[in-house]
């Protein structure tokens, strides 16, 4: 590779077919896959669109310590390792939805390649530094700011003015709706409490410092409001990030998911190779893999699997929505281009309901994710004990049981989800319902 070139390497593709089981049949028949997880009978939904989905594939084995790969460097070795794989398979459940509308335009196929980058928030970084330059190029999934945080008066403002003001609880409510309310009205925060990128310090002390008088509380809420820019992010990964790196996740729209002690990043491109704008069409995905470098008891590199950090299950929702909301906002631009102040509301409308489904799922899909990781941690820890002839058999009992509870955990967690989407299901069909009654009755009035 050249000095302008960015080497990526293949990491794992996913399909849109008509009868999902026969695929899975046909994949473990002859290359022996078997299922990591199922999201049946609807729970994974945008809406009125809704998909089944199973991830599939291999298991592949764990390499040794870091310091045993071949002389490279172990990030370079996972970079290109391509032993373990990942096959999520789609069908759909609803004649509406992106999944549907590539069946019925290109038939089964690929509905995205995923290509493993070094530094994938740098990569992004320049993709998008390119396109603003040049008009060429990616353009990605418009991901909900929601997704990466935003402003909770009783998480980010309340706990420190209790700190501030023990006694005086009906006061600390009072004046943190205040202070949000200041917020707003500078601009610093929207209604939704998605807080501005750019902000400073300065800029949110001068709006609080009217209702606040204490330099330590002032610089504390300061930390907190900055901080629900990427608040969700920060409860994942704490300060293994700096801010800046935050804010380029943010900023970028990069996914981020941690399965364990692993994080992968994700992004997903608009789609590509149409045929006319609007079409359904294949798309790309661009992922880093960070793997855990965690020792055991005696200090010695635990082994490490190729594919580590999954499939990104957290983000397997956003996925689906992100593909909806940035078709909403494309019908929000044209109304509003068109001046269309009908379609313009709808349009909004959409982008709003999509976005709180995905804001009630994503606590969930951490649930499912969270369970999944342990139970994939006792399952080996079982296999281990099984093999040990001298193992202690209640130690074998016990790890067996946390197994069964992650499992129960996990199904849970898909009823959730099932539950959530048909909510949203028929929030979505009120919605068409009210606007398609209220263009009817302009209509007639405009005939008379």
């Amino acid at each position: 590779f050249d000095g302008t070139s960015i080497p990526a390497y293949s990491d794992h593709w996913v399909s849109n077919v008509h009868n999902r089981n026969s695929f899975l049949k046909t994949l473990n028949d002859i290359l022996g896959f078997t299922s990591k997880v199922d999201f049946n009978a609807g729970v994974v939904a945008a809406g009125r669109a809704k998909i089944e989905s199973t991830v599939t594939g291999n298991d592949a084995p764990l390499f040794a310590e870091f310091s045993t790969f071949s002389g490279s460097k172990p990030d370079t070795a996972l970079l290109k390792n391509q032993t373990q794989v990942y096959l999520p398979i789609n069908n759909a459940l609803s004649d509406i939805g992106h999944v549907h509308g590539f069946l019925q335009e290109l038939g089964q196929g690929v509905q995205h390649l995923a290509n493993r980058v070094e530094n994938l928030v740098l990569f992004i970084e320049r993709a998008n530094n390119y396109r603003r330059i040049t008009g060429r190029g990616f353009s990605f999934l418009r991901i909900p700011r929601s997704y990466y945080g935003h402003l909770d008066t009783n998480r980010d403002i309340l706990p420190v003015l209790y700190r501030y003001n023990k006694m005086k609880s009906k006061l600390n409510a009072e004046l943190a709706e205040k202070i949000f309310k200041s917020l707003v009205a500078a601009a610093i925060v929207t209604v939704a409490g998605i807080v501005d990128l750019d902000v400073s310090s300065e800029e949110i002390s001068k709006c609080i410092s009217e209702y606040v008088h204490d330099t330590e509380t002032i610089q504390e809420l300061c930390e907190s409001i900055l901080r629900a820019r990427y608040y969700n992010m920060y409860s994942l990964l704490q300060d293994h990030l700096s801010e800046r790196t935050y804010l380029q996740i943010v900023r970028n729209k990069v996914l981020v998911d941690i399965q364990g002690h692993d994080i992968l990043y994700q992004i997903f491109t608009s789609n590509i190779l149409q045929r006319n704008v609007g079409d359904e069409a294949p798309f790309l995905e661009f992922i880093q893999r960070v793997c855990s470098e965690k020792k055991d008891a005696c200090g010695k590199q635990l082994p490490i699997k190729p594919g580590c950090g999954g499939f990104g299950i957290r983000n397997f929702l956003t996925l689906f929505l992100s593909i909806e909301v940035s078709k909403a906002m494309d019908e929000f631009e044209k109304a509003v281009e068109s001046k269309d102040k009908e379609g313009e509301e709808y349009a909004k409308a959409k982008i709003d309901l999509f976005t709180d489904q995905l804001n009630e799922s994503n606590p969930v899909l951490t649930e499912i994710s969270d369970a999944m990781t342990k139970e994939a941690e006792a399952l080996e820890e079982i296999n281990k004990l099984k093999s040990d002839k001298s193992a202690d058999k209640q130690q074998l009992y016990k790890v067996e049981s946390i197994a069964k509870e992650m499992n129960k955990n996990k199904k849970q967690g898909n009823v959730k989800l099932q539950e959530i989407s048909s909510s949203y299901v028929a929030k979505f069909k009120d919605l068409e319902i009210r606007f398609r009654e209220r263009t009817e009755a302009e209509t007639k009035l405009e005939a008379r």
